[in-house]
């Protein structure tokens, strides 16, 4: 997959309250999965129905196509940085999951232009612990996978931490997907003492709360963030598409367990749209977050967040 570099041109900052945020992109581009593929059971009047929204920077009419970005949120908040998710990695095999695979992206070069070098980073928060994730949590250093993130504490969900070892795989959904991931993106930060698990809810500072949202994994979880009268909620996997606002009973083919999945997200649509908050997803292209707001029993996109489209 190409690589979209930061530039000088686009916005990629933004400031909510006392805290900076920063959209940094590993890549953003078509997706290999059409749209009944990648959501199951979706029907194609649904996506015409809502096309002048999706297409072109969600979906590709001509081809059917859905669109997806990998990325990061960095926070700059409290004097820390915080690196929210760590997409998919350098040089990983995924052997069911080819658009992961062996990649090459310019994603520490990205992560430079926003300025911030691996050792600035004092906090990665893996939302979860799919391969798309967490995969600069670690790089390669001769035949050792080390951590990117050095002088960095990664917060990962207990729940999440247990479910996805090796071991557990074959009783997953996801199951061979996950392959190699915990070896070589969880496991080495754990040997190196950098880890710290948490249940149900972590406090990260004054404006910025993790909490459970599970379904998507077991372990699955949103940031919540209050700061000076502004709110956001970083949503992780909670959503993959923007049609999932429109159509929120439409499920990526992704989850673990499907109604809880469908539980979370409602949750969180109505906390953003009953207290005016953004809502930052990890795999939205285009202007990547956006204002939700009620429209009659369910809800609909609002606004763009300021971003520049990708």
């Amino acid at each position: 997959m190409p690589t979209t570099p930061a530039t000088e041109s686009q916005v990629i900052t933004m400031k909510l309250g006392d805290v900076e945020i920063t959209r940094v992109i590993e890549f953003s581009d078509i997706s290999p999965m059409t749209t009944d593929v990648f959501f199951p059971g979706s029907k194609p009047e649904e996506w015409q129905r809502h096309a002048a929204l999706l297409d072109p920077d969600h979906w590709d009419a001509r081809t059917d196509l859905t669109r997806v970005a990998t990325q990061s949120w960095a926070l700059r908040s409290e004097g820390r940085v915080i690196l929210v998710d760590t997409g998919a990695g350098n040089g990983k095999y995924r052997p069911l999951q080819p658009i992961w695979s062996y990649l090459n992206t310019g994603y520490l070069d990205n992560l430079a232009a926003a300025g911030i070098m691996p050792e600035d980073v004092d906090l990665v928060v893996n939302t979860h612990l799919h391969d798309d994730h967490v995969g600069w949590n670690t790089r390669l250093e001769g035949r050792d996978w080390v951590p990117t993130f050095p002088n960095a504490t990664y917060l990962m969900p207990r729940p999440d931490v247990e479910y996805w070892r090796p071991e557990n795989l074959p009783h997953t959904r996801f199951g061979r997907g996950n392959q190699n991931v915990y070896e070589d993106s969880v496991e080495p930060v754990l040997d190196a003492g950098l880890v710290r698990t948490w249940d149900d809810s972590y406090v990260i500072d004054a404006g910025l709360r993790l909490e459970a949202a599970p379904g998507h994994t077991p372990g699955s979880s949103i940031i919540h963030l209050e700061s000076g009268g502004d709110r956001a909620v970083f949503a992780g996997d909670l959503m993959h598409g923007a049609i999932q606002v429109h159509e929120p009973h439409l499920n990526s083919c992704f989850e673990e367990d499907e109604d809880t999945a469908r539980a979370s997200r409602a949750r969180m649509y109505a906390y953003a749209a009953d207290h005016n908050a953004l809502v930052l997803p990890a795999h939205l292209p285009g202007h990547g977050a956006f204002e939700i707001r009620r429209a009659g029993s369910g809800f609909e996109i609002a606004a763009w967040a300021p971003f520049s489209r990708t």
